[in-house]
C-alpha cells in the first residue's frame, strides 16, 4: 500500500508517503517539478521536428544538446493555429484572442492584463525579453532589420507599452536588445523570466547568407549561443533552458521542444506525451506560482515529466527488514530532510543532509521491528 499527498501545513516541496512493510519494491512518483528559479525560453521558427530531428546540418542540435536534453516527442502545433503570431500571443495568454494574422500592435493591441508577464508583474517576479536587432532605446512596435514585431508578443499588450507608446518606460525596460544579454549572464543580473529571441534569419525564418539553410542557420545560432546560458551562474543554480519553434511549417504539426536544466532528467530523455503550447505556458505558471492558469493552460498536461521529481522516488525492503530509501529532483546545497512516523501525528527526523547533487540514498535501520512506517522528505527554502 502506498500513500502519495501534499501538506500544505509544511514547508514547501513536501513528499508525504506511507508504505506497507511488505517484500519487494514500492515506487513513488510526485508529477511535480523541482524548484526551478530561472528559466529561459529561445522560439525559433517554422520548422517541425521531423525537419529538425536527425538532420545532419544540425549537428550541435542532434549531437550536443539532444545527448545531454530532455526532449518532447509529441510536442504539437496548436490544431490549424497559423501564422506566427497567434502563437507567440497563445505563448503568453493560453489564446490567440481571435488573431489569425500577423498584423503590428497598432491593429492587435490588446487591453486585457491577464497575460503572463503582467501576473509575474503582480508578484514581484523579474521578466525580460531580448531581441536581436532592435535599438533598446524605444518599444519596438514595427518591424526594424531583422527583427520582426509579430515574433515579440510583449508588446501586444496595452500594460506593457503604455498603449502603443513607443517611449513607454516599463516597455522600453522589459524588451532589451539581445546584445545586452551575455553581459547581463555573465553579471548575474538577468531576470527570473527571460524571453530570448534571434533575428529572422538566426531563428530560421528566413534564408540568409551565408548557408542559405535555416536549420544550419539554427543550428549555428544555438552553437554560438547556448553555451554562454549553460556556463552561467543563473542556469547552473536551478535554472532551466526550453528551446521550441512557434509552429510547424508542413503536414507534420510536431515542433521541438528540448528542456536543459541540472534539475531536468536529460541524458538524451524523451515521451511521447501529447503537448501543445500551453503545456509550456502552464510550465511557466507552475514554476513560478503565477495564476490563475491562463486560457488552455488550464486544460493543459504540464511538462513535468522532463525533470527529475521532488520526492521519494524509491522504497525497498531489503533483506534485513531495513527500508532503502531514494530521493530525487533534490536542489543541490540545500538542506533536506527525510522524517519519519508510525501514525501520521508525531514525526522524526532520521536523516538530514545537504546534497551535492540531485539525488540522495539512505537506510532506515529502525524499520526492522515495524509493520508500518511513514516516511517525508523536506526540502528547505
Amino acid at each position: 500500500m502506498m500513500l502519495a499527498l501534499k501538506a500544505g501545513s509544511l514547508p514547501r516541496r513536501v513528499l508525504i508517503a506511507a508504505v506497507i512493510l511488505l517484500p519487494g519494491l514500492a515506487r513513488l512518483n510526485a508529477g511535480t517539478i523541482p524548484p526551478i528559479q530561472t528559466v529561459f525560453i529561445i522560439l525559433l521558427e517554422n520548422e517541425s521536428w521531423a525537419e529538425v530531428e536527425g538532420n545532419t546540418n544540425a549537428p550541435y542540435l542532434n549531437t550536443t544538446l539532444l545527448s545531454t536534453a530532455s526532449r518532447c516527442g509529441a510536442y504539437y502545433n496548436v490544431s490549424n493555429l497559423h501564422p506566427s503570431l497567434p502563437n507567440y500571443l497563445w505563448l503568453e495568454a493560453g489564446t490567440n484572442f481571435g488573431i489569425l494574422d500577423n498584423n503590428d500592435p497598432d491593429l492587435n493591441h490588446q487591453n486585457t492584463t491577464n497575460h503572463f508577464v503582467t501576473l509575474l508583474k503582480n508578484a514581484g517576479i523579474s521578466w525580460k525579453t531580448y531581441h536581436e536587432d532592435i535599438p533598446g532605446t524605444n518599444v519596438p512596435l514595427a518591424d526594424w532589420s531583422g527583427y520582426a514585431v509579430r515574433h515579440n508578443p510583449f508588446v501586444y499588450f496595452e500594460d506593457v507599452t503604455g498603449t502603443n507608446n513607443p517611449g513607454d518606460p516599463y516597455g522600453i525596460a522589459h524588451v532589451r536588445p539581445y546584445s545586452e544579454f551575455a553581459s547581463d549572464l555573465t553579471n548575474n543580473t538577468v531576470a527570473r523570466y527571460n524571453f530570448l529571441k534571434p533575428n529572422i534569419c538566426n531563428d530560421g525564418h528566413d534564408s540568409c547568407a551565408p548557408y542559405y539553410d535555416p536549420v544550419r542557420q539554427i543550428d549555428a545560432w544555438l552553437a554560438t549561443e547556448v553555451p554562454k546560458i549553460l556556463n552561467s551562474r543563473a542556469y547552473t543554480n536551478d535554472g532551466a533552458l526550453f528551446i521550441t519553434w512557434d509552429e510547424a511549417d508542413g503536414p507534420d504539426e510536431r515542433v521541438g521542444m528540448i528542456v536543459l536544466s541540472p534539475l531536468a532528467r536529460g541524458n538524451g530523455y524523451a515521451n511521447n506525451i501529447y503537448y501543445p503550447h500551453s503545456s509550456t505556458l502552464r510550465t511557466f505558471q507552475e514554476i513560478f506560482g503565477v495564476g490563475p492558469f491562463l486560457g488552455d493552460a488550464a486544460n493543459a498536461t504540464d511538462l513535468s515529466d522532463l525533470f527529475l521529481q521532488f520526492g521519494l522516488h524509491r522504497l525497498v525492503k531489503m533483506p534485513s527488514g531495513a527500508i532503502h530509501i531514494t530521493a530525487v529532483g533534490i536542489t543541490p546545497g540545500r538542506t533536506n530532510i527525510v522524517e519519519a512516523s508510525t501514525d501520521l501525528t508525531t514525526w522524526l527526523p532520521i536523516w538530514t543532509n545537504v546534497s551535492t547533487s540531485t539525488t540522495f540514498a539512505m537506510v532506515d535501520t529502525n524499520a526492522t521491528s515495524l509493520k508500518q512506517r511513514f516516511y517525508r522528505l523536506l526540502q528547505l527554502p
